[in-house]
């Protein structure tokens, strides 16, 4: 996909907010020590892939479909980042040729709705008198 101007200004934006945020952070706390490094690495880096993850789904997805995404996702984020996960791999599959609209948005959280029900059994055991004097 063609990135074009406005989304690239987008990233920048984000991309020198991202290091500002960092360089705050990085100032405010000199007493850490060393081991405080690695915390901050895995943190850059899980929030890197978090960055890259939403502008993969903001390529993919229409104004309307991101919209619904982000409104189930202050739901449930955890059926929003199955719904994600799912469009991004069949990105990456190359089987979504345009922008996904809102109503595939709408069957792809129904999916996930009926995989996640689960039928729960519950046992009702009856209670028996168990008496010893009856054995004799």
């Amino acid at each position: 996909m063609a990135d074009d101007p406005e989304l690239q200004e987008i990233r920048r934006k984000r991309m020198a907010e991202l290091q500002a945020q960092a360089a705050s952070k990085g100032g405010a706390g000199p007493s850490m020590g060393p081991g405080g490094q690695g915390g901050k690495e895995a943190a850059a880096k899980q929030q890197a892939a978090e960055d890259q993850r939403n502008m993969m789904l903001a390529q993919i997805l229409s104004a309307s479909a991101r919209e619904r995404l982000n409104r189930v996702a202050i739901v449930k984020p955890d059926v929003a980042r199955m719904v994600g996960d799912r469009l991004i791999q069949l990105a990456q599959m190359g089987q979504i040729k345009s922008k996904v609209e809102e109503e595939t948005i709408i069957q792809l959280l129904e999916q996930v709705q009926q995989q996640s029900q689960k039928t729960t059994i519950k046992f009702q055991r009856r209670r028996t008198d168990d008496d010893d004097d009856d054995d004799m």
